[in-house]
């Protein structure tokens, strides 16, 4: 889901490398130093898309995976019916697939922008985060021809870290858009959940976003 903030935060981020329990606790810099990250890594080696793909999305995955609460994304996407009805093992086989399939369109998608720009919007007053277990952290993707609106929607963790557990792209909900997506396969597939899991191919388009 990416930053490249303007210069007049080029010392704050320089700051913010020296406080990583920082970085860990606040959302919003958490958000954004990752997306700082990702950015370097799409203009450094933009060529590996072509000459080595799979070397290119692993440097994506590297990144965005760690990010993302995927057990509670994929509980989620299942619904709490199939949810309930599936193993423990049928869940971790799922939380598998779906990462593989969700990281790999990501690194796809993330190949085709040109000349991108993500700015994090970060709150105008300090907030108390101490007893907030939910945020929603925004961001503007520019791709040089429009400009995209991102949500990211986060959830505290035990560590007082934070992960994204959905991701809203131009209006579109990859979290809502993944779960009709798993329903319309189960009821293809007579709600047989073995089927259903291994015939998932994620697929949210490209949120209505172009280069």
């Amino acid at each position: 889901m990416f930053a490249v903030v303007k210069n007049y935060l080029f010392s704050f981020i320089l700051l913010l490398s020296t406080l990583p329990l920082l970085s860990e606790n606040d959302p919003y810099i958490f958000v954004d130093k990752n997306a700082q990250k990702m950015v370097s890594v799409l203009i450094e080696n933009k060529s590996l898309f072509t000459e080595d793909r799979e070397l290119y999305e692993q440097k994506i995955k590297d990144i965005f995976e760690p990010m993302i609460d995927f057990k509670r994304v994929a509980a989620s996407v299942m619904g709490k019916k199939y949810y309930l009805a599936s193993t423990a093992e049928q869940r971790n086989q799922f939380v598998e697939i779906f990462k593989d399939s969700l990281l790999d369109t990501y690194a796809e998608t993330l190949a085709q922008w040109e000349n991108q720009e993500i700015v994090t919007i970060f709150p105008n007053s300090s907030i108390i985060l101490q007893d907030i277990k939910n945020i929603e952290v925004q961001q503007i993707l520019n791709t040089g021809s429009s400009k995209y609106p991102i949500s990211y929607k986060l959830r505290r963790n035990k560590n007082d870290s934070w992960s994204i557990v959905n991701i809203i792209v131009n209006g579109v909900n990859l979290g809502l858009t993944f779960r009709n997506q798993f329903q319309a396969l189960a009821n293809k597939n007579s709600g047989d959940i073995k089927n259903t899991i291994e015939g998932w191919v994620s697929d949210a388009g490209d949120a209505g976003i172009s280069g």
